[in-house]
């Protein structure tokens, strides 16, 4: 018997330090969950814009390592043109629709919040939810699509030992799990990581393209067997250009660090005069991160596209051929040798999994910005590691369904990444529109056509990218309304405070013992109406006679909000005192009020209830959704689960 009850005392305490381990950091405020996105801290000032850059370059620049390779497969010989118009849209259309997130967001928050701003009540709620689908799909795509290139890289090495063969799936596996381990393990902020790996990055691969443009220029006969293909191919110019733009849509994952680009804005130092409310150094500086990364990336885009296609012959792009997924690396090793073209795959190894670590801690910032504030999710989800852990399960199961295949991934990392860049063209338009300024509502709207269309060619194309993003939408949706469905009985008030006249009132009617209140409807506004329920209430239920009688009424502001913080504000009108407060719910907001006052009196007050004509069911509905319904037996419950102690618990009267 003894050594039962140590033995499960042990367990106990065991089981005690592994979900203290698991849940270190739930009481950390959001956006402070480490990696590259995370929040400096007030004593911290920030980094300059140009090496914030890096860490949009992790996730940016690291589509070189993929992009010329699945840009090839998807134009074919018309790679080269298919960029330019790629180039185009990031140019023309994706940096000014950015710099106007910037500007619209300047903490962080990105296109999301915009829209979560612009749309009222449930249905900016729900838009949410279904852009964090779309966003989970972006970055969790960008986390098994860049192991799986790293892993082409190791594979493809002819340094590499021979039972790496055919090990694609395994190492990306690995490379996953060593991404989690970092994150379990606590990751920092990366700046000092990031600089010199995007540096290196880009050199190698300038070092590659000037090496393959010498090739091209002293071999001008490539050139010539280049167009004279795309000629037998194609019947004009017109034709070329029209094929051009109808497969570009393919290419859009070239696009993928604009969205990182404003969620590190936190990180950029700004000026010594912004503030919170003005960072416009902060602002300015971030547009110059946005527009510098997009000139760099196009450079390198339109040279790679062009030196992979006139150089690498077009069988060697598919899948299972040397160049596939690894179009620059092929040339570093083929025209500089295999030391050179090791150094070169190390370097797009290691950006490539820093590009999953960046997209991990975007998603850590990201699902508690929303799902805990909505009530949609526990509270464990403020914590980093259980996070983690369901991530890395996710990416785990879609390396599997996808096999580590690259070109296979690329549809739903392309669906992810539009999808965001559209909900911000759409953002931007809504908000010049909303300021009056015409030419740019035009301008932001015509860039919103181009994104949907772009979408839906990209969805029709590749469908892969919209059914990976309705698996995560509806696991987000279902497991979100499940979440409020169980938390609807909290007590959802973060803080409560008294005005000058409301403390009087409250300070007064205490001498006379417990506090006597009644709930009100607050549109019924009259003398003789306030005067009718206090006699209904004496009549039905036992209110003490003598003492002051306090009425309480409570205005639902948005009943889709889930937690708010609550000022009790007192006024006296039509004879009567009135606490009047806004809240999310009706029943939450009068139990949190109850317990203040509790607390604040030093007694156990009561309250005084009529009860709602109505279907039950349809009550509770309106309860869910519009925070009001049968406000009586709502408001019992939630003290029941707030208060355990029912000789402290406030008294619920209804008549």
């Amino acid at each position: 018997m003894t050594g039962t009850r140590v033995k499960g005392s042990g367990a106990g305490q065991a089981s005690s330090r592994w979900r203290t381990w698991l849940l270190e950091g739930l009481s950390e405020q959001t956006a402070r969950h480490p990696g590259p996105h995370a929040t400096p801290q007030a004593a911290e000032k920030g980094h300059r814009w140009w090496r914030v850059m890096c860490l949009t370059g992790v996730d940016y620049f690291s589509t070189l390592g993929y992009q010329p390779g699945i840009a090839a497969l998807a134009a074919g010989l018309l790679s080269p043109l298919a960029t330019l118009v790629l180039i185009a849209l990031t140019l023309l259309g994706a940096l000014p629709v950015y710099r106007r997130v910037a500007h619209e967001s300047p903490h962080g928050e990105g296109s999301i919040a915009m829209l979560e701003r612009l749309l009222p009540w449930w249905s900016g709620k729900i838009l949410v939810l279904v852009l964090l689908g779309f966003a989970a799909t972006d970055f969790m795509i960008t986390i098994t699509l860049s192991s799986a290139d790293a892993a082409a890289h190791v594979v493809e090495n002819p340094f590499a030992p021979h039972w790496m063969t055919d090990g694609n799936e395994w190492i990306t596996l690995l490379l996953v799990g060593a991404l989690g381990a970092v994150f379990l393990k606590g990751f920092r902020e990366a700046i000092g990581i990031a600089v010199p790996m995007v540096a290196s990055y880009l050199a190698l691969n300038v070092v590659v393209l000037g090496v393959s443009a010498w090739e091209i220029l002293t071999h001008p006969a490539r050139i010539g067997d280049w167009t004279d293909a795309m000629t037998a191919e194609h019947s004009s110019p017109w034709a070329m250009v029209g094929v051009a733009v109808l497969v570009f849509p393919k290419l859009a994952l070239g696009m993928s660090g604009f969205e990182t680009g404003v969620a590190v804005m936190p990180q950029v130092k700004g000026d010594p005069t912004d503030t919170w409310e003005e960072p416009r150094g902060r602002v300015r500086d971030t547009r110059k991160l946005l527009t510098t990364a997009a000139l760099i990336m196009s450079c390198f885009l339109l040279l790679s596209s062009l030196a992979t296609t006139i150089l690498i012959p077009q069988d060697d792009f598919e899948s299972g051929g040397p160049a596939n997924g690894r179009a620059l690396a092929y040339l570093a090793h083929e025209h500089l040798g295999e030391a050179f073209g090791t150094v070169y795959d190390v370097s797009t190894i290691a950006i490539l999994w820093f590009a999953g670590a960046s997209a991990l801690a975007g998603l850590l910032n990201l699902v508690p910005r929303y799902l805990p504030r909505y009530g949609m999710a526990p509270e464990w989800t403020r914590a980093v590691r259980p996070l983690v852990l369901v991530f890395m399960a996710a990416a785990v199961c879609i390396t599997l369904w996808f096999n580590a295949n690259v070109d296979d991934q690329s549809g739903a990392y392309a669906t992810g990444v539009l999808v965001l860049m559209l909900s911000a063209a759409f953002a931007s338009t809504v908000a010049v529109h909303r300021r009056s300024r015409r030419r740019a509502a035009l301008g932001f709207g015509a860039i919103t056509a181009v994104f949907a269309y772009t979408l839906v060619a990209n969805v029709i194309e590749r469908p892969d990218g919209i059914r990976i993003a309705a698996i995560f939408i509806f696991a987000i949706l279902v497991t979100s309304f499940a979440s409020r469905l169980r938390r609807a009985f909290e007590l959802r008030v973060a803080g409560i405070t008294f005005d000058e006249v409301a403390a009087r009132f409250v300070d007064g009617a205490a001498r006379h013992g417990p506090l006597q209140l009644i709930a009100h409807e607050p549109r019924e506004h009259s003398t003789r109406a306030y005067r009718s329920k206090e006699g209904e209430q004496r009549e039905h239920t036992p209110i003490p006679g003598g003492g002051p009688v306090l009425f309480l009424e409570v205005f639902v502001r948005d009943s889709s909000d889930f937690t708010a913080d609550v000022t009790v504000r007192g006024d006296e009108k039509h004879g009567v005192r009135r606490l009047r407060v806004s809240g999310p719910t009706v029943p939450n907001a009068i139990a949190a009020v109850l317990l203040a006052l509790r607390d604040r009196t030093g007694q156990v007050p009561h309250a005084y209830f009529s009860w709602t004509e109505g279907n039950p069911v349809g009550q509770l509905i309106r309860f869910l959704v519009f925070g009001d319904g049968e406000v009586a037996p709502v408001t019992r419950e939630v003290l029941r689960r707030a208060e355990p102690d029912p000789g402290r618990r406030p008294r619920v009267h209804v008549g």
